[in-house]
């Protein structure tokens, strides 16, 4: 049986066994020790433990349970309350500034939280149900919370990028500076659209009161320790003064402090909710990592990897076409499966294609995240949709995607411009880090 064949074949068990609802790591270990045993005997079984546990055997990973902290802190405090009224109030005025500062409030705290669908439930329970008594429609305002809550995988410190990294074995203090420039593209595509929506429509803010200078002044002091501790993380990650788990351990010691000292988050209950949550969001990601490289190493060891690269490197087409259709597969491979588990399947396999064709590896991560986004609003499993009509039961699924559909054009509209001007990715990691040598 030639090595695509069987690729076939464990693509298709895969998406069936995921299909019934088997959790994503399961179903990757699942499969991949079937075919291993299959194809190789059952002396391949030796390897399994060894693989896993090596696969998640670096000092690098730390930083993703400090990291989920981190955001666990912020979450489970008044902080994104805070931060809504925060943009809401200097926003007001502003044709369709309430959906800018419900984007804007996203966009802040994904960064924060790192956290897309925390992002969506913390904005959305308060910014849906005011946008619609305002008098904007249920789609737009469960849209917009939607889309917004994608930068949580883009805007730095992000897991995705870290899982990146690790998969890819990039630097990720590169990573998170070539994330920042398109996330605040992104962010102003956006809030772009909301601003024309809303004036084309006559949406308008019918403002019960005017805030005064004191009025917007005064929630700030609540907010800046917070955007303080996430510019100090990332100061001391680009400065080199820390190594990314260093630097997420600080970071999340801090920002649980700040709930402690700000919000008054003493009992024992809301830490520990806390740091369960955390823990539970940990290991199912380490658990991913787990499986995820037992996959991996099954498609080399069967030489599927090899064969799929080849496949394509024999194509010998036009490097932009290659990158369309390889946009179009991780496209669909993010209406399937969580950004994590694709990154971890597919980016080692696609990473080499890429550099041959001669993208930079840095670019073609952000490329790569945004799909993944896409993904996270667009069916069939399009995790925030299911957490915005979680929060909105009233509202119709098919609503919440009509109202997201715009901003996912908005996404295709930052690959495009990507594309064309890569340097928007490069220029500062560059500037920071300087040149990579390759």
């Amino acid at each position: 049986m030639s090595p695509l064949l069987i690729g076939a074949l464990l693509c298709t068990a895969t998406i069936l066994i995921l299909a019934i609802g088997v959790p994503v790591a399961f179903a990757l270990a699942l499969v991949a020790v079937g075919f291993l045993v299959l194809f190789e005997g059952i002396g391949s079984l030796e390897i399994v433990a060894e693989m896993m546990f090596s696969s998640i055997n670096h000092f690098t990973l730390v930083s993703i349970p400090m990291f989920i902290l981190m955001g666990a802190a912020v979450s489970s405090s008044p902080a994104s309350k805070d931060l809504y009224e925060a943009l809401d109030r200097w926003l007001h005025r502003v044709p369709g500034g309430l959906i800018i500062s419900n984007l804007g409030a996203c966009a802040v705290f994904s960064a924060l939280s790192g956290s897309s669908p925390a992002t969506c439930a913390a904005i959305g329970k308060m910014g849906i149900p005011e946008m619609r008594s305002r008098g904007y429609p249920a789609s737009l305002a469960t849209g917009a919370i939607a889309a917004g809550g994608t930068l949580g995988i883009l805007i730095p410190p992000s897991i995705t990028m870290i899982v990146y990294g690790i998969a890819t074995e990039t630097s990720i203090g590169r990573l998170f500076l070539a994330g920042v420039l398109p996330g605040l593209l992104l962010t102003a595509l956006f809030m772009g659209w909301a601003l024309y929506t809303a004036k084309r429509h006559g949406y308008s803010r019918a403002e019960s009161r005017n805030y005064t200078l004191h009025d917007k002044l005064i929630v700030l002091p609540r907010v800046i320790p917070f955007l303080l501790v996430i510019l100090g993380v990332l100061y001391v990650l680009y400065g080199g003064i820390a190594t990314p788990s260093e630097a997420a351990g600080v970071g999340a010691m801090m920002c649980v402090m700040l709930a402690v000292v700000i919000y008054k988050i003493r009992d024992f209950k809301s830490i520990w909710e806390m740091l369960s949550s955390s823990m539970k969001e940990s290991v199912m990601i380490l658990m991913i990592i787990a499986a995820s490289e037992l996959f991996s190493f099954t498609l080399s060891s069967l030489y599927i990897t090899q064969s799929v690269a080849e496949s394509i490197a024999a194509l010998d087409t036009n490097k932009w076409l290659l990158l369309g259709m390889i946009n179009l597969f991780l496209l669909v491979s993010g209406f399937f499966l969580p950004p994590v588990a694709v990154i971890l399947m597919t980016a080692p396999i696609l990473l080499p294609i890429i550099q041959s064709a001669g993208f930079d590896p840095y670019w073609f991560a952000v490329i790569f995240t945004i799909n993944m986004e896409i993904g996270l609003i667009t069916p069939p499993v399009g995790l925030n949709l299911y957490v915005i009509n979680g929060i909105c039961k009233d509202v119709k699924l098919s609503t919440i995607l009509k109202g997201s559909f715009p901003f996912v054009l908005c996404m295709v509209l930052a690959i495009v411009i990507l594309a064309i001007f890569p340097e928007i990715v490069l220029w500062l990691p560059d500037l920071i880090m300087g040149p990579e040598i390759n």
